[in-house]
């Protein structure tokens, strides 16, 4: 390539849509492992640090996973402004139980993936995105099916954190995106409790998953709100929906939101401030269309199928 200096031989090819690829260079392979759920590598790349492959699709990295987890976590903690007790289903790297420990509030935060081999690679090979949140003392990890979990407890959350892998077909995951999922959720939700999710690209050509899992959210949940945060390593704008039985404020006034971080949490964060946080939440125009002219509502019945599994090769 003219004018270019190519510095990798391994690249991790990912289709975004059938007709676009985005490819990562890698200059090492850290760990690699065929669980009994799916394909994991952990790798070194060139220009973003770490990073977690599940299925051949990129997870997360420690150059950049900073904007999609504290874009996760923070909005609903915030909504919520004393939350105690927290869930998170999935979140293998540890980087979702990180942030949520940052808050000074929080007894309990629980932890549950139900791949156990993921989560002791990345928290030997991924130190620098669990920061030893897993020793943590309100750290409650626990290997197991989220739905079979949320079936069986009857304890009560603040918040209940969805950070799964992609619904590919061939995955673990994909049950996870349905109704009869989020009425389990919404069950163990404590009153004046929020639900977020990780609800995939909110690039203009890749909408309709966005846009039917804010739909179904809004099956179960009378007040739902779409937001997403740029995420470079994905190559699109991450979507997030967040739902409650309670009002979500999506107009926030910046200052009272920086005096409820400083009192409340430990500070440290890279992304999320009172005006990044207002921003987050002012919905882009095309992604608010997408939302009303879609009818679909996932189910069992009729899961969603994420678009692209990657390869890796030379």
């Amino acid at each position: 390539m003219a004018g270019s200096q190519v510095g990798a031989d391994l690249w991790i090819s990912e289709y975004v849509t059938p007709w676009d690829i985005y490819v990562h260079g890698i200059t090492k392979v850290l760990a690699y492992k065929k669980t009994a759920y799916q394909d994991m590598y952990i790798v070194e790349t060139g220009v973003y640090g770490k990073g977690l492959v599940l299925d051949g699709k990129w997870q997360s990295c420690t150059g950049d996973e900073f904007i999609y987890h504290e874009a996760l976590v923070h909005p609903a903690m915030i909504c919520h402004t004393n939350p105690r007790n927290v869930l998170v289903l999935g979140g293998g790297e540890g980087a979702t139980v990180r942030e949520i420990l940052r808050w000074k509030t929080v007894e309990q935060a629980m932890m549950v993936d139900i791949d156990g081999e993921v989560v002791e690679a990345c928290r030997e090979h991924l130190p620098e995105m669990h920061q030893n949140a897993f020793d943590d003392s309100r750290t409650n990890l626990v290997i197991a099916d989220a739905l079979e979990v949320l079936d069986q407890t009857d304890q009560q959350w603040d918040i209940v954190i969805s950070d799964l892998s992609d619904p590919i077909e061939e995955g673990p995951s994909f049950q996870l995106f349905t109704k009869e999922y989020f009425e389990k959720v919404q069950r163990v939700l404590a009153p004046g409790g929020y639900f977020v999710i990780q609800a995939g690209p909110v690039a203009p050509a890749e909408l309709r998953l966005h846009a039917r899992l804010v739909n179904t959210l809004k099956a179960v949940f009378p007040n739902v709100h779409s937001y997403s945060a740029p995420t470079p390593t994905y190559g699109s704008p991450w979507g997030f929906a967040i739902g409650s039985t309670e009002a979500i404020a999506t107009q926030p006034d910046p200052a009272t939101i920086d005096q409820l971080l400083q009192e409340k949490t430990t500070g440290g964060l890279r992304l999320l401030d009172g005006i990044t946080l207002l921003g987050l939440f002012q919905t882009p125009t095309y992604i608010r269309q997408a939302i009303a002219a879609e009818t679909q509502i996932y189910t069992l019945n009729e899961p969603p199928k994420f678009f692209g599994k990657g390869t890796l090769g030379n």
